[in-house]
Order: structure tokens, then sequence, then C-alpha cells
């Protein structure tokens, strides 16, 4: 144990990666009977990333945990624990993080994954917070990375239009007092666990010639209940988050949200009450990206310089599980 201290812990650094292909809806328009109309309307997306056939997870978290490491300017070693939040890690074990870990040289950081889906990057800012507060950790590198294309099929237009491949990483350290994480909630409900889910790859469907016959190593959704369930918790979420540290959603200076559908971010945004120049989105040009969306939406924001020393900064999203979490900074 570093020390007792209480401590404020906020983020420091920020990176990202996006891998070079790019997937636009005229891409699905020659092969499925969808549109590029149907699919910006439903969805808002234009594009999204494709990761090339020799890339996985941890190459892409990897990318992104450098960039971070150098904004934060610290070095590899100085990092005490890697969180990598993922739902199509390079392999069931080792973990991501522990490859991620042999690649950036963090000989002394522990290194593990978590799954919680879309929320995932939400979970490991949590987690990462609750260690620097501790004074169990210094620095700690949390990513959000996800190759989703090799989970998906790209004969079911219902789901294979929505999502994309990327990573984004943070650095989560000991900032000055009142600055930081103020809150962070998280949540779930495996009552709905079958509603976004992938069947087959592990102890209960181990892989076989019938689970690959029948196409059960691509996501499955019930795409009209995950929309309902998300325009309703994405709200609650960020106002229970804000509710945790004494503030309204008034006080919001800038949201990121989870980019998986144009028309549940507009939701949040009413219910929240937020002008559109204050929420980031950037849906259209990469998809849904899981654990990676909103990590790759707050380095973007940052790098834009969007977000301004002392801003009430709200993440929040939902996902498989289900899951959903908010985390409310006040910018450092």
């Amino acid at each position: 144990m570093l020390n007792s201290e209480i401590r404020a812990a906020g983020i420091i650094g920020t990176g990202s990666y996006l891998p070079d292909i790019v997937l636009t809806n005229g891409y699905f328009e020659e092969r499925l009977d969808t549109s590029d109309e149907w699919i910006v309307s439903r969805t808002g997306i234009r594009e999204r990333r494709k990761a090339d056939d020799c890339i996985a997870a941890s190459d892409m978290a990897t990318y992104a945990a450098l960039k971070a490491i150098e904004d934060a300017n610290v070095a590899p070693e100085d990092i005490d624990m890697i969180i990598v939040a993922t739902v199509t890690p390079d392999m069931l074990f080792p973990s991501t993080a522990c490859i991620v870990q042999k690649n950036i040289g963090a000989i002394n950081a522990s290194a593990f994954d978590i799954s919680a889906a879309c929320s995932g990057f939400i979970y490991g800012l949590s987690i990462a917070e609750k260690f620097i507060k501790a004074g169990n950790a210094k620095y700690i590198l949390v990513i959000g990375a996800e190759a989703l294309s090799k989970i998906t099929d790209y004969s079911d237009r219902n789901t294979c239009i929505l999502f994309g491949d990327g990573a984004g990483a943070a650095v989560v350290a000991k900032v000055e007092e009142s600055m930081g994480i103020l809150a962070a909630y998280t949540g779930s409900d495996g009552r709905g666990g079958e509603l976004l889910k992938l069947p087959a790859g592990g102890s209960r469907l181990p892989a076989s010639c019938e689970t690959i016959k029948n196409s059960l190593h691509f996501v499955k959704m019930d795409g009209s209940e995950v929309f309902k369930f998300a325009i309703k918790i994405m709200g609650e979420a960020a106002e229970k988050a804000l509710e945790m540290c004494g503030l309204n959603k008034e006080d919001i200076d800038y949201l990121i949200p989870h980019q998986a559908n144009i028309r549940i971010i507009e939701s949040a945004t009413k219910r929240l009450k937020i002008p559109q120049d204050k929420v980031f989105i950037n849906i259209d040009k990469y998809g849904n990206m899981s654990a990676a969306s909103i990590a790759v939406a707050l380095d973007e924001a940052n790098k834009a310089k969007k977000l301004n020393k002392g801003d009430i900064v709200v993440l929040v999203g939902f996902g498989g599980g289900l899951t959903w979490g908010a985390v409310v900074l006040k910018w450092a």
C-alpha cells in the first residue's frame, strides 16, 4: 500500500487508435437489402472502422495505451495497474491486459480484463478511482478496446451495420483536491442478458461444428428491446451519478455518451436538457465500438480542446449484461 491518504482521482492523459479500413454505408448497400438513407435515419451511422485480419484487440489497445501514456507524461514502468474493458479479447486467457502489459513494457503493473460490454470503460474508471483514492496505486491505465468485426455476422443487416473497431485509453492518477472523478455509478440487470449476447465460445456452448454451422459465434441482439432499455437508462444513469456528488443536470458542461444510436443519444440529451453543442457525437464516423466508444470519444474531445479545466463532464453508457453506468468528472 502506497499510503492511506484520501485523495482525488482523475484523468491525466488520453489516447485512441482507429483502424485504417473504412466501411461506408455504401459497402452494405452493395451486399444487403438496405440503403444509406435507411441506416443514417435509424442509427446516425455513416461509416465505421474495421481492423485488418491480422489486428487483434490487444494491438489496438496497445496503440491507444502508448498515446495515453505519452499524453500523461508518464513512463510505462510507472503504471501500477492495467484494466482492459473488452468483449473481444484476443483469447480467453491470458487476459488482453497482460498482453498489453508485455507490449508496452509496463513491468510493474498488475493487469486484468473486465467484461461489461459497452459499459466497460465506465466500469474500468470506477475501479481505477477506488484504487487511486485508497492509495493502492499511483497510475492506472484504463483501456476500452474492441475488434467487433471479428464477431459480426456481415449477412445480418440488423447488426452488421452497427459495429466498428477501435480502442481508447485513459491514465487515471491523483489530481488536485475537488477535481477529477466526483462520482462513478454502475448498475446491471442480468434478467436482460438474453437481449444482447455472443452465444457460443464459452463453457456453456464450447466451439463445435454445430455452433459454427448455426452462426452462434456472432453477436445476437434483440434491437427493439435493447433500444427501449437504452432510451430509459441513459438519462437515469447520468442523473443518478450527478445526484451522488450533489450536482444536477443544469451543472453539466459537456456530455460524452456511448455512441450506439443517434436516437438514443438525442433522447438522453433531451431528458438532461443539454444543448447540442455540449454533446460529443462521433457515431457517424465510427458506429458502435462497444467498450471503446466512450474512450475514443473522450480522447477526441480532449484533443479537440473541448474540455476545459473545471468543466463538469459526464460520461454515460449502457451495454449487454444488461449493464449501465455514468461517471461525473470535474476536468482537471
